[in-house]
C-alpha cells in the first residue's frame, strides 16, 4: 500500500496537502486544474522535491529520507529521457546497471523485453531512429526492467496521437498487470483516466482528495473539477 501520511509540500506562496492511500496493484490518475500540483506531487513520491512535512510510505516503510534511486519506483515523463548517444538496449540497459555492467543473462532480459514491448530486432537503434511511440514503448521497457512495484507517469503518452497513445495505455495495462505494478498517472485527458485507471485522485485547491471511482467523479464532477473540465452545472 502508498500512503500519503499528513504531506504538505510547499514552493513560495503555493502550498498542497494530501492524506490518502493507493491499495497496492491499483491503477490511480491525478486529474485536475493546470498548476495544482499534480506533477509535484508525483515529484515528491519519486524523491524529486522534499515535502515541507509529511509521510510518503511504501508497505509501511517511510521513502522520504531515502535517495531517489534507491526507492522501489519508475517514473516515466514526456519527454522519454532516453540518451540519444546510446542505443534502445543500451538505454534500456541502465534500467540494470547505470554502468551498463550486464551479464549474458541481463542481455536476454533486454532482448525479452523488447519483444514484450514491440519493440524486437530495434535494439541497436538510438532513440532518433524510432517512432514516438517505439519511444515511449523504449521508455516503458526500461522501468519494466527495473521491476520495481511502482510505477510514476507523469503525462508519459500526452504527446502521442490518440491512436498511438491507445495503444500505449493499453500496453502498460496489459504489462502492469502482469506484473502487478501499481500506477499513479497524471493526465489532463479524462479519457485517459477512464481507459487506464479505476479510480482517480482531484488535485485542486490545495489538496489532493482521496481516491474516488473514476467514473463516478467524471460523471458527477465537484465544482473543481467541474470548471477544469469545462462541465456545465445542469449537468451534474
Amino acid at each position: 500500500m502508498l500512503t500519503l501520511d499528513n504531506l504538505r509540500l510547499t514552493q513560495n506562496d503555493w502550498h498542497l496537502e494530501a492524506n490518502l492511500s493507493i491499495e497496492q496493484g491499483q491503477h490511480t490518475a491525478l486529474i485536475g486544474p493546470s498548476g495544482a500540483g499534480k506533477s509535484t506531487l508525483l515529484a515528491a513520491i519519486a524523491g524529486l522535491f522534499a515535502p515541507e512535512r509529511g509521510r510518503v510510505l511504501w508497505q509501511g516503510q517511510d521513502l522520504v529520507q531515502i535517495p531517489p534511486g534507491k526507492r522501489p519506483l519508475s517514473i516515466l515523463f514526456q519527454d522519454q529521457n532516453l540518451f540519444p548517444h546510446l542505443s534502445i538496449a543500451q538505454n534500456l540497459g541502465l534500467g540494470i546497471s547505470p554502468r551498463l555492467r550486464l551479464s549474458p543473462e541481463d542481455h536476454q532480459r533486454i532482448e525479452n523485453v523488447l519483444a514484450a514491448t514491440g519493440l524486437q530486432d530495434l535494439g541497436t537503434r538510438r532513440p532518433a531512429e524510432l517512432s514516438g511511440g517505439q519511444q515511449s514503448r523504449a521508455a516503458l521497457a526500461r522501468a519494466l526492467l527495473r521491476n520495481r512495484p511502482l510505477l510514476l507517469l507523469d503525462e508519459a503518452f500526452a504527446a502521442l496521437g490518440p491512436a498511438l497513445k491507445t495503444e500505449m495505455l493499453h500496453l502498460t495495462e496489459t504489462l502492469a498487470r502482469h506484473h502487478d505494478f501499481t500506477i499513479l498517472m497524471v493526465t489532463h485527458d479524462p479519457e485517459d483516466a477512464q481507459k487506464l485507471c479505476p479510480q482517480t485522485i482531484l488535485v485542486a485547491d490545495g489538496h489532493a482528495e482521496p481516491p474516488q471511482p473514476t467514473k463516478g467523479l467524471l460523471s458527477h464532477p465537484p465544482e473543481a473539477l467541474r470548471r477544469y473540465l469545462g462541465t456545465p452545472a445542469s449537468s451534474c
